[in-house]
Formats: C-alpha cells, sequence, structure tokens
C-alpha cells in the first residue's frame, strides 16, 4: 500500500483573510492529506476587526459592516450559522449630512453613492451652488470617454458631474470608504463600475437611472452582525481546530527549500511549507520576500497606506437628541477639520445600545494629515469633543470614551494600481507555490477579501493535487 504524502500549507496573518483561508483549507484537510499552520504575529486574530463593549454597548474597533451586493462575507457568515445574526440598515434613520461652511446639509434623496437620480432634492440642496448644478447636469449631455487610460477618482467626478460636486459631495463619501486623496486614487482600481455606467450608457445619471430601473438589489446596502463584525472572526477562530494556530510568532524570513518553502518565525523555530499563502499588509509582504524576490518587493512597498483613528464616546441619548440625527455626517476636506465622519451608532444599526444610551463615532485623521494620530489618547479624546462642539455645537460630557487606533490600516489604490499588480502576478507567476492576499491588492473590503482569500486556497489546493470538493461546498 503506498503511503500518501502529507502536505503543508502556510498561511502567514490572522486578519480575516487569513483566516477565510485556513477555513477553507480546513474543509479539505478532511479528506487530503493536508496540514495547516497558521502564523499571527500578535497575540489576537482578525486584524483590524474587532468587537469591544462597554456594559451594554457594543463598540466596533475596526469594519462595522460589509457592502450586501458582494456576496462572499454574507455566504460565510451563513455557512458558520450565523445566517439569523445578519442585519440591515436601521430603517427611519436614512438621512445623512455633509458639513459645509457651518452648516450641516442633508444629503439629497436619491443620491446614489455620489450621483444624483431625483432632480427636486438636487434643486433644493443647499451643497452646490445654482451654477454647480447646471454643471452637474451637463452630465447628461457629455461624450463619455472611450479610451482604457485610468485616471484618478477626482478627475473622473470632475469631469463628469464638476468642481463643487467633486468638493461637496462626492470627495467626503469617497474618503468614508478609502480613507485616502482621490486626487491620486485610481478609478478603474476602486469604481470601475463607474468607467463602465459612462461608456454603456453615456453618462452618470442616465446610467444609474437605467440600473434602477432594472430592478438591481433593493434592500439594505450594508450589513452587520447583531452581536457586532467580531463575532465572524470568533466563529472563525473557533471552527480552526485543525490548524496549527501560532499566535505571537511573526514570520521573519522566507527562502526556497527542497519541499517548497522555509519561513523562519520569531520563535526561531522554522516552518517547511509546500505552498505559503502571504495575508500581511503589502509592507510587511515586501520585508518578508525582499531577499527571495528583489523585483517583487519593490512593488508591494510601493503600495502606500493610510491610517486613521476612530473615538467613541458613549452620552445619555437626551443630551445629544437635538442633534443625534440620522446615521451621521460626513465632513469635506474644504472644511479643514480634523474630523472626517461623526456615526449615530445606535442610529445606524439595532443592538448597538441601550434606548437611554447614544454611543458616537468620531473618525479621525485625513491622508497626509496623520501626524494627530501620534497624540495620547486623553488628547484625542479632547480633539473629537472639540470637533463635535465645532460641528454640532455638542457641548455634553460624554460618559465614556474608547480610543481605536487603525495605523497604516487601509491601502491605497493609486492610479496605475492595475498596472502594479499586473507585474506583482508576473512575479508570483515565477514562485509556484506562494500567493497573496488581502485588502492591498483587488478590494478592500471584507467580502473582496474573503473572496481573495478562498480563490487563493482553491488554486493552492489544485497546485498541490489535492481534492477540493470539499473546500468549495
Amino acid at each position: 500500500m503506498v503511503q500518501r504524502v502529507t502536505s503543508h500549507i502556510a498561511v502567514l496573518g490572522g486578519g480575516i483573510a487569513g483566516l477565510a483561508a485556513a477555513y477553507r483549507l480546513q474543509a479539505a484537510a478532511a479528506s487530503a492529506p493536508l496540514r495547516i499552520t497558521l502564523v499571527e504575529a500578535t497575540d489576537r486574530l482578525g486584524g483590524w476587526v474587532r468587537t469591544d463593549r462597554w456594559g451594554e454597548v457594543l463598540i466596533e474597533g475596526g469594519p462595522d459592516s460589509f457592502l450586501a451586493a458582494k456576496p462572499a462575507a454574507r455566504a460565510l457568515a451563513v455557512e458558520l450559522g450565523l445566517g439569523s445574526e445578519l442585519i440591515g440598515l436601521r430603517p427611519g434613520y436614512e438621512d445623512a449630512f455633509i458639513a459645509r461652511q457651518g452648516r450641516l446639509e442633508p444629503l439629497p434623496e436619491g443620491f446614489s453613492l455620489m450621483i444624483p437620480t431625483r432632480l427636486r432634492p438636487l434643486l433644493a440642496t443647499g451643497l452646490l451652488s445654482p451654477r454647480g448644478k447646471l454643471r452637474l447636469a451637463l452630465d447628461l449631455v457629455l461624450p463619455p470617454r472611450r479610451d482604457e487610460e485610468d485616471e484618478s477618482l477626482a478627475a473622473f467626478v470632475r469631469r463628469r458631474l464638476g468642481r463643487e460636486a467633486y468638493e461637496w459631495i462626492a470627495q467626503p463619501l469617497l474618503a468614508g470608504i478609502y480613507a485616502g486623496d482621490a486626487e491620486r486614487l485610481s478609478l478603474l482600481a476602486t469604481f470601475p463600475q463607474l468607467r463602465e455606467l459612462e461608456r454603456q450608457h453615456g453618462g452618470l445619471i442616465r446610467g444609474t437611472l437605467a440600473r434602477r430601473r432594472l430592478g438591481e438589489r433593493s434592500g439594505s446596502a450594508f450589513l452587520t452582525l447583531r452581536r457586532g463584525m467580531g463575532t465572524l472572526v470568533e466563529e472563525l477562530a473557533r471552527r480552526l481546530h485543525q490548524v496549527d494556530l501560532r499566535l505571537g510568532e511573526a514570520a521573519l524570513t522566507l527562502a526556497p527549500c527542497e519541499s517548497g518553502y522555509r519561513i523562519t518565525l520569531s520563535s526561531g523555530h522554522d516552518l517547511d511549507a509546500d505552498a505559503v499563502l502571504i495575508a500581511t499588509p503589502a509592507y510587511a509582504a515586501a520585508r518578508l520576500l525582499e531577499p527571495l524576490d528583489r523585483e517583487l518587493a519593490p512593488l508591494l512597498s510601493s503600495i502606500p497606506y493610510a491610517s486613521s483613528a476612530t473615538v467613541t464616546l458613549v452620552y445619555q441619548a437626551s443630551d445629544v437628541a437635538p442633534v443625534a440625527r440620522g446615521r451621521g455626517v460626513v465632513v469635506p476636506a474644504a472644511e479643514e477639520r480634523e474630523v472626517t465622519a461623526v456615526t449615530w451608532v445606535a442610529n445606524k444599526f439595532e443592538g448597538r445600545a441601550p434606548a437611554h444610551l447614544a454611543p458616537a463615532r468620531v473618525f479621525l485623521g485625513r491622508y497626509g494629515r496623520e501626524r494627530i494620530l501620534e497624540l495620547p489618547d486623553d488628547r484625542l479624546v479632547e480633539l473629537a469633543l472639540d470637533e463635535l462642539q465645532g460641528l454640532l455645537g455638542l457641548r455634553a460630557e460624554p460618559l465614556h470614551a474608547v480610543v481605536h487606533r487603525l495605523p497604516r490600516s487601509m491601502p491605497q489604490y493609486l492610479v496605475g494600481h492595475l498596472d502594479r499588480l499586473r507585474a506583482i502576478e508576473a512575479r508570483l507567476a515565477r514562485r509556484p507555490g506562494l500567493f497573496l492576499i488581502g485588502a492591498a491588492y483587488r478590494g478592500v473590503g471584507l467580502p473582496d477579501c474573503i473572496a481573495g482569500a478562498e480563490q487563493a486556497a482553491r488554486t493552492a489546493l489544485t497546485a498541490l493535487g489535492l481534492d477540493i470538493t470539499a473546500s468549495t461546498a
């Protein structure tokens, strides 16, 4: 009888991508000779996804939800038995506001991301001057761009909708997604669907209206978990019973060896693996791979990252009732404030706090102006309170404050990002069994990270000649 050789796959990084990859690999290990090791440099799993509590108040440290239109995160939650935990945006609090010159202007009804689909709210908004409204309407007659060249998000929005629409509507909304500078972010890497709307329908307004007539997805645009996003991490970790978890150990070097790759850990131990899935930030992957591939490492290190911080302030609901309207406020860069957004947490999703408490989540730090994040926690709390007073006139004292720092947490897809990815993939093609997964490549949201990790796991299993039927169920 021929003994089957056991393969070994190492996953480096225990954020959501690494966890999703390990979970998929484990499913294959039930019917194939496979050993899996997950290495995480810190003492906890989940990366930027974490949920804390203060009494009955739920406090998110990282992302508070995910896009419902992208299926991977929802599907994984359901597979993990968390389907009944999924909830959408809380009804009755649909309003969102944009700060402009000391006023809070409601985002006009009918806006889809940054594209108007209803005339009357657009005509009534105080966000744009009469000239700005006319310029936005020119999107209906401007010819589409037909070439394949990339351009910045800012250049695209100004070209289609005008300067005012970019400065007072698009820029603050985009900053809330990528925490970056839209003057440098790639249209084709971040919102390729906008170029497709322009190309297929002649403009953004016509394209958005056409898709609405086709009856595209209804329901909540965002989903979360009733007990917080950390529930997803906790359930994934709980199920990794066939994975060797190495917490508090960093991967220092990666070198070729007879079986594939040798990973040297900070503990002094070596791991030999047939395949390696690197789920660290791109800058950490660059350090790890520099001795192995001196052309790949600079490509990875050239992907910049933005940093931010959130300060969650818990108030008596009666103290903030006059200003806690809708889901929150976004703040354009033109306002020259340190705050980029404020979310009324309990208005956004149900079950975040008891009725007598009102948590506010204040987002601080703009791309290129991140030195405030060097301030100690107490100063960040003071800054958040000052910003709320200046923005909303709120003078009430909070009952509790929690600071979460997210240094170098958001990769920036600069113009030309897709060209960089093609160059990275060309180098990886020379390194069989080596995979890069995570937010730095083809999507920063949880669904993108999960989908990319699952695909890499399937590809690794196929490359090793292992049965992937169980892993794709």
